[in-house]
């Protein structure tokens, strides 16, 4: 890298985070800010971690410090978790967001169990939100959290225009009548809960030029 150039290892094997995490980078004019993934960085990629912390800020530290022992020490690293909060369900499914049906379920399925969880419950009780949390570890060592939620609530059926994954198809931001999966990706940017932390990690990197 270039002497300008700061290079942030994300924790992660996932090619397509690491693609949404330049763009929103580039789309903040961060030209000397690039992100790669760990596979990128050292040829045994993402060490396993158990994300078994509890909390969001918890397992992306887990990631976070197991990342730090093995990529180069001038180097950034960042790991991020998020999920979806649903007030009736005391905060879940929360950690458990990417396998709140099993360990292998789908998104699919992950949608089935929440809306059964909710049936029959109204309207003023379906609020929910999505969160994320970024942990950077710099290369002085310090860590530094970055975070952001979107707010609304839980439809009653999904409702998808192929604009959306996950949850997508049964969250409705707030001033919105339509889902997450029926919304462009220009506006669901604009409310993005990891659009948001990602906004206090580029303000940062400004302070930090």
């Amino acid at each position: 890298m270039n002497s300008a150039e700061k290079i942030v290892v994300i924790a992660t094997g996932n090619a397509h985070k690491v693609e949404e995490f330049n763009r929103l980078a580039a789309d903040a004019g961060l030209k000397d800010l690039r992100f790669i993934s760990a596979k990128e960085c050292v040829p045994e990629g993402m060490p396993k971690v158990v994300e078994d912390a509890g909390t969001f800020e918890g397992n992306a530290r887990l990631k976070a410090l197991a990342l730090r022992k093995i990529v180069p020490a001038d180097y950034f690293v960042m790991a991020d978790d998020s999920g979806l909060c649903v007030d009736f369900l005391d905060g879940a499914p929360g950690v458990e967001t990417a396998y709140y049906a099993g360990p292998d379920a789908t998104h699919a399925e992950n949608r089935a169990k929440l809306l059964e969880a909710l049936k029959g419950v109204p309207a003023a009780k379906r609020g929910a939100y999505f969160y994320c949390l970024l942990l950077l570890i710099s290369p002085e060592s310090r860590e530094i959290i970055f975070d952001g939620s979107c707010h609304g609530f839980i439809s009653e059926n999904e409702r998808d225009s192929g604009f959306g994954f996950g949850y997508d198809p049964v969250f409705v931001p707030a001033g919105y009548d339509k889902t997450f999966a029926e919304l462009s990706g220009d506006i669901k940017d604009s409310l993005s809960h990891r659009g948001k932390a990602f906004a206090e990690l580029t303000a940062y990197f400004r302070k930090r030029s």
